[in-house]
This record gives C-alpha cells, sequence and structure tokens, in this order.
C-alpha cells in the first residue's frame, strides 16, 4: 500500500462524545480539515461495537484521516455499550442502536463544522447497520457504501445457511462473548471505568442461547433485514464483497431488490475492506469511495454512476490452498443486474455419475436411483463459511471430501467456459428422516485432478418450502427442491472438468441432522443450471483500472510477541474422535501513542466421534488482556456447545480478572430444543 501523508486539506483529530437523549453518551473519534468551522465538510460515519480506541485503531488510521485529507470529516462512534461508549450491549442491531444512529446524525448536521450532509459506510456490522439506518430515511444520510453485509438476517449471515445452523454461529457468538467482556480505557473515561466494566460483564447475556432460540425466520431476524422492504431505502447504495467473503450474495440482491442509484463491487477478497483485500489484488479503495462521496455529498459529476453498475474479478483456476495471496484473474463488468448477458447452461445428473448436458439424449432409465449417507467427515476441509484469510480458512482439496458424496462431473471441457452469478441446482430426493440436510459444491477439477470448490450451497429440507414455516419430510415420499449455491465468476478452462458432489453432512461449517440420514436422489429429474457469461474483450479492455491501494500513514506500534496461526484436522484413530482445531494467537502489541499494550488468543475446536452424531460439539475459548503501566485487566470466556436428537445445549464461563484479583465470574448452562434443525 502506498502511504500518503500530503493531503489537500491539513488535518486534525480529536476524542468527543455524541450526548444520547437519556443522558447517556457515545465515544467517538473524529478526523477533520483543521479549516472545516470556516469551510465545513460533509461527514463520512462509521458506527461499530469494535473498539474504535484500540481494537479496529489499526485500520481507522489509514481511512479516516485519507477521507479528511480529502474535504471530509472522518467519525468512528462506538455503538452504545462497547468501547468508552455508555451503556451495555445485550444483541445485535438492536432498536436502540438504530436510534441512536439517527441521534448521532443530527448531531453531526449540528457541528459548525459539517454541512450536514452525511455518507455511512462500513465493513460487516457497520455494512449492516448503514442499509438498516437508511431504512429510517433520516434526511442528513444522503449515500451508503456497504461492505461485506446482508440484506437478510436469516438467509444470509453467519447465523444460518438454507435453514441450516452454521458453525460460524458459534464462533462469532464467542468473538462477541469476548468484545462484550473488554472494559472502557481509564484514559478517557476516568475511575467509571471499573463500574461500566462491571456492568458490562453482569449486563451483557450470552447471545449464543439467544439466538439458538431462534431457528426458524421469525420476526427477530426480520428486524434489521432490509430485504423485507428494499423500497425504504431512498438514498443511493455502494455495495461491496469478495468471493472469499461469506456476502457476496447479498450485493447482487440489493441490486436487484433496489430502485435508486446503486453499483455493485465483489473482488476476490475475504472479510476485508478492498484496499486491504486478501486475496489480492486489492484495490485503491479509498479513492474509489472518495468518487462515490464526491458524487453525492459534495455534487461533483465524478463519472462513477456513468459506468457498469456490476464489477466482478473473473477468477482463473487456482490449485486448491487453504490461503491464497492472490487470485488471478481479471476484471468484468455488467451494465445491470440481473443482467442480459448472462444465460444458462444446464446439465442433467446421471446415473453413471456423468454431467451431460440437458439437451442430450437420455441413457438411463427414469426411474434409477442413488443413494447416500455420508460421514461426519465431509466438511473438515470446508474452511469457514465467512473467510477472513487468517488463519487459513479457505477450503482445501476437495478429493478427500468427495470420498463421501455422490459425484456427478463433467467430461474434459473442449473450451473454457465462464459463469457469473449463483448456480442452481435441481434435485428429486428423498429422505430416510423427518429432518435432513444436503449439501452442495460445485468444483473446478483441474488435469492433475486436484479439486478446487469453486462455489457451495446447502439446505435444511424441512425449509424446503419455507423459512418461516418449516415443514418435517415424511419418510421415503419424494420431494423437488431447488438449491442456490453461493455467486461467483469463475473461469473453468479447456481441459478441466466441472464436479458436482452431494452430501448429506458438512461439518462443522453447518451443524448435522438430529440423526444420521440416507438420501435418495432420481438423477435423470435432477439437474445443474450454470449463469454462463460469455466475454466481452471489447467491453472489458475499455473499463477504467482501479487505482493501486493507498492510505494514511500506519498505526505506529510496537510488536512484543508475534502472532502465531494453525488449522489442523486431528485424527485419533486410537480414540475414533476427530478434532478440527483454530487457534489464531494475535500476540501481543503496544498502541505507542496511547502506551496501551494488548494481547489475545482464541482456540476453536469442532469434534466428534466415529459414527455418532450424539457427540459432535463445538468449543471456544478467548483469552484477552489489556495493561498499560500498573493497570492491567484479562479475560476468559469459553463456550461448549454440543447436541443430542432433541436438544442443543450451552455451557459457557465468563471470567475476569483486574491485576491478579478474579473480580468476576459467571457460568451458564443452557438446554434449548431443536427446531427442525
Amino acid at each position: 500500500m502506498r502511504i500518503v501523508d500530503d493531503f489537500p486539506r491539513r488535518v486534525m483529530e480529536e476524542e468527543t462524545w455524541i450526548p444520547l437523549p437519556d443522558g447517556s453518551r457515545l465515544a467517538a473519534r473524529i478526523w477533520r480539515p483543521v479549516d472545516a468551522e470556516a469551510h465545513p465538510v460533509p461527514a463520512i460515519l462509521e458506527y461499530l461495537p469494535y473498539r474504535k480506541r484500540d481494537l479496529t485503531a489499526e485500520r481507522d488510521v489509514q481511512s479516516h484521516p485519507y477521507w479528511a485529507g480529502h474535504g471530509y470529516a472522518g467519525v468512528r462512534v462506538d455503538i452504545r455499550g462497547t468501547g468508552e461508549s455508555d451503556g451495555v450491549l445485550t444483541d445485535e442491531y438492536l432498536p436502540s442502536e438504530l436510534e441512536d444512529g439517527l441521534v448521532i446524525l443530527e448531531w453531526l448536521e449540528a457541528q459548525p463544522w459539517c454541512t450536514g450532509d452525511v455518507g455511512m459506510i462500513g465493513i460487516s456490522w457497520g455494512g449492516f447497520n448503514g442499509l438498516q439506518i437508511a431504512a429510517l430515511r433520516p434526511p442528513q444520510l444522503k449515500a451508503v457504501i456497504t461492505i461485506c453485509f446482508t440484506d437478510d438476517r436469516y438467509a444470509d449471515d453467519i447465523h444460518h445457511m438454507g435453514g441450516c445452523l452454521l458453525g460460524d454461529n458459534l464462533s462469532w457468538a464467542s468473538t462477541m462473548f469476548d468484545g462484550n467482556a473488554c472494559p472502557p480505557d481509564p484514559d478517557l473515561v476516568g475511575e467509571r471505568w471499573r463500574d461500566m466494566w462491571l456492568e458490562r460483564l453482569e449486563g451483557s447475556g450470552l447471545w449464543l442461547a439467544q439466538w439458538l432460540e431462534h431457528q426458524r425466520r421469525d420476526d427477530y431476524w426480520k428486524h434489521g433485514s432490509v430485504c423485507e422492504d428494499y423500497a425504504a431505502i431512498q438514498c443511493p447504495v455502494y455495495a461491496v464483497s469478495g468471493w472469499a467473503d461469506g456476502y457476496c450474495n447479498a450485493v447482487f440482491r440489493v441490486l436487484e431488490g433496489l430502485d435508486v442509484p446503486r453499483k455493485g463491487l465483489v473482488g476476490p477478497w475475504a472479510h476485508k475492506y478492498p484496499h486491504l483485500g486478501v486475496p489480492g489484488p486489492a484495490i485503491g479503495f479509498l479513492q474509489e469511495s472518495l468518487r462515490w462521496w464526491d458524487q453525492w455529498l459534495k455534487g461533483t459529476d465524478t463519472g462513477i454512476m456513468d459506468e457498469p453498475m456490476l464489477r466482478v474479478w473473473m477468477q482463473e483456476s487456482m490449485p486448491p490452498s487453504a490461503r491464497y495471496e492472490e487470485r488471478p484473474g481479471r476484471w468484468v463488468a455488467e451494465p445491470d443486474w440481473p443482467s442480459p448477458n448472462i444465460g444458462s447452461q444446464a446439465f442433467r445428473l446421471t446415473q453413471g455419475h456423468d454431467l451431460v448436458p440437458e439437451d442430450e439424449p437420455r441413457e438411463e432409465p427414469p426411474e434409477a436411483t442413488l443413494d447416500i449417507r455420508s460421514p461426519l467427515s465431509v466438511g473438515l476441509y470446508a474452511g469457514k463459511w465467512c473467510s477472513y484469510n487468517a488463519p487459513p480458512d479457505l477450503p482445501h482439496d476437495q478429493r478427500e471430501e468427495d470420498g463421501g458424496c455422490l459425484i456427478f462431473q463433467t467430461g474434459r471441457l473442449e473450451e473454457a467456459l465462464e459463469i457469473c452469478g449463483s448456480p442452481l441446482v435441481e434435485l428429486e430426493l428423498s429422505a430416510d428422516q423427518p429432518v435432513a440436510m444436503v449439501a452442495l459444491r460445485l468444483s473446478d477439477i483441474a488435469e492433475d485432478d486436484k479439486a478446487t470448490r469453486v462455489s457451495y450451497g446447502l439446505l435444511n429440507l424441512t425449509h424446503r418450502d419455507s423459512d418461516e414455516f418449516p415443514e418435517p419430510l415424511v419418510p421415503g415420499q419424494r420431494y423437488r427442491v431447488r438449491i442456490p449455491l453461493k455467486h461467483i465468476a469463475q473461469q473453468f478452462p479447456a481441459g478441466h472438468a466441472i464436479r458436482l458432489a452431494l452430501s448429506t453432512s458438512y461439518w462443522p461449517l453447518a451443524w448435522p441432522s438430529p440423526e444420521p440420514v440416507r438420501l435418495t436422489v432420481w438423477p435423470g429429474d435432477s439437474r445443474l443450471l450454470l449463469p454462463r457469461r460469455e466475454p466481452r474483450p471489447a467491453e472489458e479492455a475499455a473499463l477504467p483500472a482501479f487505482a493501486a491501494p493507498e492510505g494514511a500513514p500506519a498505526l505506529a506500534k510496537t510488536l512484543i510477541q508475534p502472532s502465531q496461526e494453525t488449522w489442523r484436522v486431528i485424527r485419533d484413530l486410537a480414540q475414533d474422535r476427530t478434532t478440527l482445531e483454530v487457534v489464531h494467537d494475535e500476540g501481543r502489541y503496544r498502541i505507542d501513542d496511547i502506551d496501551l499494550e494488548i494481547a489475545a488468543r482464541v482456540t476453536e475446536r469442532y469434534g466428534y466421534a466415529f459414527g455418532s452424531y450424539d457427540s459432535v460439539s463445538g468449543w471456544t475459548e478467548w483469552q484477552r488482556s489489556f495493561r498499560r503501566g500498573e493497570w492491567e485487566v484479562h479475560t476468559l470466556t469459553r463456550t461448549l456447545m454440543t447436541s443430542d436428537a432433541e436438544n442443543f445445549r450451552i455451557r459457557a464461563t465468563l471470567d475476569a480478572w483486574e491485576g491478579d484479583t478474579r473480580i468476576f465470574a459467571r457460568t451458564w448452562d443452557e438446554m434449548i430444543p431443536r427446531d427442525l434443525v
């Protein structure tokens, strides 16, 4: 990344407080031009629970001062109950969070250095609440950039996929369990810090249990899902994600659903800002964002709306790996979405495990069937639903996974095939249990037979007709289901083959069904539909190139202990137990300008005993500490989630120390009935 330290306008920084109607205060960090009171500027708000003072400081200082140097106020606010803001945070996207967001916008409008026009930007949580606040139509909010986000909190978030319970639901709950236990910084809040900390430790609660109370798409998930009423959003939206991210589908849905000026951008990246994007190539996203802000907050015609609505990175074939530094490919564009340039290429499944063009004559009997009952090992090489590319968390070679699946494969391609969009699988099937799931994976099979996962999809078959009103299967009854796979832009080279793999489990990416399941598939009545895109070289050559990444000077910090990462599959044949162990030790470092040392380590283990669905378990542990001089605090959170055929069980502990004294300890033991999951 190129570092920029000479901007058109000189920048100042301040820590301040935003008063709320109930007397509470939100903590804000603001970068703005020093002459902004004489020459007011629009504001760019990023509103998160992730601690502006320390945990997001490294990212913040490269973006917000950059915007400020180009004539904006970069405003970073901690949500109520996080960082140095007052209160306790008890869940995601609460009505109070959105109401506080409206107060922030009103406060910004009233500042002498602000023109009154505001844009909102954010990745993940900040991408969610930017759209949620836009749906409330505050007059100050003129435009949004939403990154790695969702418009549907049930269908496409870290909690569920296709009605299946995701393993990342436990992982993410543990992340927030740790974050909610962190204290405010005494340097900002003074002696109140201890009372504020104890209030949070006591009151934040066990979010995992709350989420498991809602296993279907009820009003709990509809709240904050802007897909419920796209028309409520009346300001321009720039939607951004990456193919390795869990949230890329939402970009395509909002382009189709919104009726406002909008753009979409999908690169090869994991859950990262595009100027920090890995897998690369990263782009000059801060420059791109300025084009958007100048267009909608300053009224300058930057030409950004003259360009195609959607730009995506067309990935070239790569050998399988759990981590990529770069994904070769090229930028392609579509003028609208859905695009008239995307067609459908259909393949029929066969009893001989082939994928054949649908228009070829049938050779097998129409009533021919195939059965599959997958082992729990299918999924150990799946990676995470939401990849951060650290530790290495992308899917590895799929051949071991395929051993527990029904597979269907094309012949070797005579010419390259490119797809862009959501592959779709239509299956004719039956199950021998009332609750069952199906996992589907689309892979690129190289000439040396290595299998690289391109896309995948899940469906809890009790949700075949509705996520809100699931119904058990009738064992043995034949059903027709449609399973969309994740959106992707991918080239399959000549000489490669395309493989579709079908399994009845995908652990630990998704929690298994209550009992082992045997699925029967009618291949002759099942098909794969690929969103085929023909290259348009002249149009692609005319696309303006993205600039190289740049940002403001990096955070000054001192490394005390380096980070360490591992991702291990452990097969203990003596005990007949398999464990996926993930360790991300963030090491220890000091933020120099506030003399604050931070350390954190997370360990996750997902395991099962051979053949035993009741043995499935997920365990997480977070350790975190903050230290400045003689002040030191340390927290430890642990969560164990297990299940049997009828219930989920959660056992969790939270411990906190001030120095060597444990000042808080609490345990939870919750039993939650399974609801057709």
